[in-house]
């Protein structure tokens, strides 16, 4: 919405500068977008006065000025052929920037003759296109700033233009009359009344109109009448520089009126040539095939149903949105039909996206005009026509009637304060609204007509707030609901949400953030995609069903960045899976994806491919960040997405606490992605919490005795695991045994069997170990592997 200064001025009296109106228009929620006031680039300049011209003696077209200026005479170099004696001038002094021609004056030397400063033209000032000489003045005083000449003499050439952002629950801001009501409520002036009477007609209108039952509800109201024997032509000048400063081309003095009040009381109307009409108007759905050329030169095929006026030719007008070319007015035209509805707002802007019309009256209606104003603003149109073009009005004729939008709500003074933290005083808030055009009757605020976004108490207590400035508002800390240190806000299970994700990080995870929702086929890999996890109105055919795993997120992130040239990739989420469609089928996870090379390739060899052991390590890092047990049991009792022989469960009995390993080839050829790749997935929730909470940190318990390590080389079986071995060691003497841990492994034995050696760490709690009791445990643990396993020791 853009409107100038002068413009505003007309719709309230008021002293303000243009500094306090645009702070105050931010401040009110009309956003100031761009202030451009011409006379800021003129301040520098004022007026002179030539006393002599001659020719300059080394130049024809050059001449030589002596001129009177605010600091004595200068002499001046000019090339303008009007330059002469006796001419006041607007003067450009060294040092003054001149915005036309992008240069900063200095003291020149032209054609060897001394020059201080320049007498401007209007192009060079940025007034017009004017070029072909220097401006003349016919009054002023040496030494007055040539702003304050304009103002007085010619104030449209420095009058200030604002552009505000207008929220799409603010149509009254849509008329600068409405911006005006605004700033007067703030305290900024006096608003205007908007004056105007009813025009009586000389004649019955030769024109009727009626409204279509069928689209009755989009088109409550409409009203016309035809002006005969008016004289059209262009514009007046005051009327062609208030369109044209905010960015709108004069066309002839009938449209120009309708644009002026589109723009000046959010009324938007049309006039149709009244010799171009045949019969008469009829607003009614457009039937199938029906088309027509707008103002836009633009020919429309209208969708059956498209609100349209028509005559006994066809479509003259789409309703709302934009009048057709036929019935356009011309310098030629002497008659017009004056139209003035209201149509419903919903109707407009389905008509105008399925168009893709954009225009003025289309903004405006489909974000609310004033009904009530549907009369007035045609009788006042009316009587500028007569003003400018002349003419002879007819009587009204009317369709349909203006819609009832009476509603009253209770204004709470009290409210106020609990809801925006202003302690408003009551007599206050009641004056706010009636300057807004509230009709209060007690505590009753009756609505005005132009205001459709106010729909409850609340939104009065807004305009209270938005009228006070929320400025105001002074910052309060809130109130503690007990003494002493606040209670954590975070449950147990978000801090180690917190803790896991800078685990991952901190491992070297990059970490993503993927939908919730994949695809059926996608979920079907995953052990998900049954009707339970559905969505009932997906947002794609790619996000039909909630996710049963973090992995195809993960795995389709990694499909994507090898498609795209990265090969190394180390990626985790976290965040909810779902196995069914009930609160307790939730659970949060965090997945780390790992896939090609561990490191960039270097003259020391660190680069090798991940393997699943990196998985482990990773998983077992963020296990021990959550606080979960040392010791732990590993098994295969996998989910099918994981290669059967390359991964296992990190378990506590039958509680899993995490899994890593090896995808399976199947589901990376579904992914297309290219291996290796291997993964670990932690159940949050699975990790058992400590049995006592608190905030301090249990005392460090150091052994006092030294450790003994044992080194055992068994030989067992190809099919028994590392781990069976080692859990049987583990178990030869838990009170004595700290840890066991595999070394070395060798196959190829006679027989196909295998080699493993372990080490065990022996840590004594009340004394030293001696040789027999050391011999004792290490028999226990020959004994416990030998039963478990079936090995014996290497010799």
């Amino acid at each position: 919405m853009k409107f100038t200064l002068s413009w505003l001025k007309e719709h309230l009296d008021t002293t303000a500068t243009l500094d306090q109106i645009a702070e105050a228009l931010t401040d009110l929620g009309l956003e100031v977008e761009e202030v451009r006031d011409p006379a800021a680039k003129l301040k520098a300049f004022t007026l002179a006065r030539v006393l002599h011209a001659e020719q300059h003696p080394d130049a024809d077209r050059l001449r030589v000025c002596r001129v009177l200026t605010d600091e004595g005479e200068k002499q001046i170099v000019c090339g303008a052929p009007n330059a002469r004696e006796g001419i006041t001038v607007v003067l450009a002094k060294p040092g003054d920037y001149v915005p036309g021609i992008d240069t900063t004056l200095g003291v020149g030397r032209i054609r060897g003759v001394e020059s201080h400063g320049m007498m401007a033209s209007e192009r060079e000032l940025e007034l017009s296109d004017e070029h072909n000489g220097i401006i003349e003045l016919p009054s002023g005083e040496v030494g007055q700033r040539f702003v304050d000449w304009l103002a007085a003499n010619a104030p449209d050439k420095v009058d200030p233009m604002i552009h505000i952002k207008i929220t799409p629950n603010r149509p009254d801001a849509l008329g600068v009359h409405g911006i005006a009501r605004d700033l007067a409520a703030r305290g900024l002036g006096v608003l205007k009344p908007a004056t105007g009477t009813a025009v009586p007609g000389r004649f019955a209108s030769p024109v009727a109109v009626t409204i279509d039952p069928a689209i009755a509800g989009k088109a409550p109201y409409f009203a016309g009448r035809v002006i005969r024997g008016v004289r059209n032509g262009p514009s007046p000048d005051w009327l062609q520089q208030r369109l044209r400063a905010i960015g709108l081309r004069p066309i002839n003095a009938l449209v120009d009126i309708t644009n002026l009040f589109t723009y000046d009381m959010n009324r938007p109307l049309h006039v149709f040539d009244l010799e171009k009409i045949s019969g008469d108007l009829n607003v009614r759905p457009a039937a199938a095939g029906e088309e027509i050329l707008a103002l836009d030169g633009k020919t429309y095929a209208l969708p059956r149903g498209t609100m349209v006026i028509a005559d006994d030719n066809g479509p003259e007008s789409i309703a709302g949105i934009m009048g057709g070319e036929r019935s356009g007015c011309s310098e030629e035209t002497t008659g017009v039909f004056l139209e003035s509805a209201y149509w419903d707002p919903v109707a407009i802007a389905a008509t105008g996206r399925a168009l893709k019309i954009n225009s003025d009256a289309r903004y405006r209606f489909e974000r609310g005009v004033d009904p009530a104003f549907t009369r007035p603003g045609l009788e006042r149109a009316t009587q500028m026509i007569l003003d400018l073009c002349g003419g002879e009005p007819s009587d009204v004729v009317e369709a349909g009637a203006v819609p009832d939008t009476a509603r009253a709500y209770r204004l709470d003074t009290d409210r106020t304060a609990s809801l925006v933290g202003l302690d408003i005083p009551a007599d206050v808030q009641r004056a706010t609204l009636a300057a807004l055009g509230f009709r209060m009757e007690g505590d009753m605020a009756h609505v005005p007509s132009w205001r459709p976004d106010v729909l409850g108490e609340a939104d009065l207590v807004e305009e209270i707030a938005r009228i006070a400035s929320l400025t105001k508002l002074q910052g309060q800390p809130l109130p503690r609901p007990r003494p002493g240190v606040p209670k954590p806000v975070l449950t147990p299970l978000q801090v180690r949400e917190k803790a896991a994700r800078r685990q991952a990080a901190a491992l070297g995870y990059n970490e993503c953030v993927t939908y919730s929702f994949i695809d059926r086929a996608l979920a079907d890999l995953f052990g998900g995609g049954a009707d339970a996890v559905r969505v009932e109105n997906p947002i794609s055919s790619e996000m039909t069903h909630l996710r049963p795993d973090l992995l195809p997120g993960l795995l389709s992130a990694a499909a994507r960045n090898q498609a795209r040239g990265f090969a190394d990739l180390a990626l985790f989420e976290l965040g909810p899976v779902f196995a069914g469609g009930e609160p307790g089928e939730q659970a949060t996870q965090l997945s780390g994806l790992m896939i090609g090379n561990t490191a960039p390739r270097d003259p020391f060899g660190s680069r090798r491919k991940v393997d699943l052991y990196d998985a482990k390590a990773d998983a077992e890092a963020v296990l021990a960040i959550l606080g979960a047990p040392a010791k732990v049991q590993v098994n295969r009792k996998l989910d099918p997405w994981w290669h059967p022989g390359r991964a296992g469960n990190i378990a506590l009995g039958p509680n899993v606490l995490a899994t890593f390993g090896e995808l399976h080839p199947r589901i990376l050829r579904a992914l297309d992605v290219k291996g290796p790749a291997v993964a670990f997935t932690v159940r949050i929730a699975n990790v058992p919490f400590p049995k006592t909470r608190t905030a301090t940190r249990p005392a460090l318990v150091l052994p006092e005795l030294q450790a003994v390590e044992r080194d055992f080389a068994f030989v067992v079986d190809p099919q028994v695991e590392a781990l069976t071995l080692v859990n049987a060691a583990a178990g030869a003497d838990k009170g004595l045994i700290d840890s066991v841990t595999v070394f070395d492994q060798f196959t190829g034995l006679e027989g196909g069997r295998k080699s493993i050696a372990i080490t065990a760490r022996l840590q004594p709690r009340d004394k030293t170990l001696t040789d027999a009791d050391i011999e004792a445990v290490s028999q226990k643990i020959i004994d416990k592997v030998r039963k478990a396993t079936g090995g014996t020791l290497r010799a």
